[in-house]
């Protein structure tokens, strides 16, 4: 959740607009979705080098996501979402 977050306030930010958080739970499935207004900036997984201090967030969230995505619209807007498969335990 806060990687999500943290991409949108540094990546997705205009002025004077905000973005939305939104967290979904079902049995199956957790779905954290972080909206922004600037859907000309798609997330982009980088493998950054040993030196490089930033560019890892998105390489965390898919080691810990079932799977992630980016869905577009309405203009100018765009979702980023990650799902985590939730476990049962008896």
């Amino acid at each position: 959740m806060a990687e999500l977050a943290a991409n949108a306030v540094t990546h997705g930010r205009v002025p004077g607009r905000d973005f939305r958080f939104t967290l979904l739970a079902t049995h199956e499935v957790i779905r954290i979705e972080v909206t922004d207004t600037r859907g000309e900036r798609v997330p982009e997984l980088r493998h950054p080098g040993g030196e490089e201090e930033t560019g890892r967030g998105l390489q965390l969230v898919e080691a810990l996501a079932a799977r992630w995505g980016v869905t577009h619209g309405p203009a100018p807007r765009k979702t980023t979402w990650a799902e985590l498969s939730v476990t049962r335990v008896n």
